[in-house]
């Protein structure tokens, strides 16, 4: 468990270590879930907040870091909607990424419009003090729990790792040395679009620290959102994916056994034409094979 006088540290190099770490492959709540806060919008699609984003809780178990990050899948088959927990999220095997993955792998490009409309689905959830709702000034100055996605984890990424030379490194988590996001909301083809959002200048959010400590107790778990007990077991959503994908599944795997069953004859072909150059090599006269007769059943032995 951390210190309240630990917080007054700038981590931002760990922070930044663990975002290299999620970018190379190192969630989600229910929408009754009280705890959690999200920008509320006019009926063109905008809206307007500005949030702190906090330091990791002070909590048991917490992983130190101010942020988890959860998968999930969101689709429709033949037999319903798929609506579940990735259990990648925890170093778990998930069934419809497997599906998805020999899919993928058959290069029939219908296969993977499937795949690209069954992929993980990223979420990212945090603390965050709200500074001013001007929807709702109810929520003004308590601490809520925030979902976001990729769009603002990039410009918190960006915040720490700036492109230009003249501009410093931030960490927006930080109480003292961070920064508030100015969220801005816009409707872009009927999806909330972030893109106009910016991170203010770096200033402490609260000028008393006895007002910081208590924001900081105020703060939720967050891996109880990454507990194993969160998640399925693979054979009970192995038979949620197969009701819902149906007869699609079966015409599928047929697909995947056609293209199972042309490897297989090529590697034979392969195999049989190899066989037959050492038997030429060693056969012929040397002066009877060129270097161009050799390339050219090579390239038979490349061909589909």
């Amino acid at each position: 468990m951390s210190s309240f006088a630990s917080l007054k540290r700038n981590d931002l190099a760990k922070l930044t270590k663990a975002l290299e770490d999620l970018s190379r492959g190192q969630g989600e709540s229910s929408s009754e879930d009280l705890r959690f806060w999200q920008p509320t919008v006019d009926k063109a699609g905008n809206g307007y907040a500005v949030i702190r984003f906090l330091p990791s809780p002070e909590k048991d178990g917490e992983n130190g870091l101010p942020w988890i990050r959860k998968f999930s899948h969101g689709f429709q088959g033949p037999g319903g909607w798929y609506i579940e927990e990735c259990p990648t999220t925890i170093g778990k095997d998930c069934p419809v990424c497997q599906y998805n993955n020999g899919l993928w792998k058959t290069g029939i490009e219908s296969n993977k419009d499937i795949v690209r409309k069954q992929k993980r689905k990223v979420v990212y959830i945090s603390n965050i003090y709200i500074v001013a709702d001007s929807a709702m000034p109810e929520h003004d100055k308590k601490v809520k729990l925030f979902r976001f996605g990729k769009k603002i984890f990039d410009k918190i990424n960006e915040a720490m790792n700036p492109q230009f030379q003249d501009e410093k490194p931030v960490n927006p988590f930080h109480l003292y040395e961070g920064a508030n996001l100015k969220l801005k909301v816009r409707n872009v083809e009927g999806y909330r679009n972030y893109d106009k959002s910016e991170f203010d200048g770096v200033a402490s959010l609260l000028p008393d620290d006895a007002q910081l400590e208590k924001i900081w107790h105020e703060e939720y778990s967050l891996t109880e959102f990454t507990a194993a007990s969160q998640y399925k077991s693979y054979d009970v959503l192995k038979a949620k994916l197969d009701k819902v994908l149906g007869e699609m599944a079966s015409s599928k795997a047929a697909d995947l056994s056609k293209v199972v069953s042309a490897k297989s004859a090529k590697m034979k072909a392969t195999a049989t034409i190899e066989d037959d150059l050492r038997s030429v090599k060693t056969t012929a006269p040397a002066t009877t094979l060129t270097d161009d007769d050799l390339d050219y059943f090579q390239k038979l032995a490349d061909t589909e």
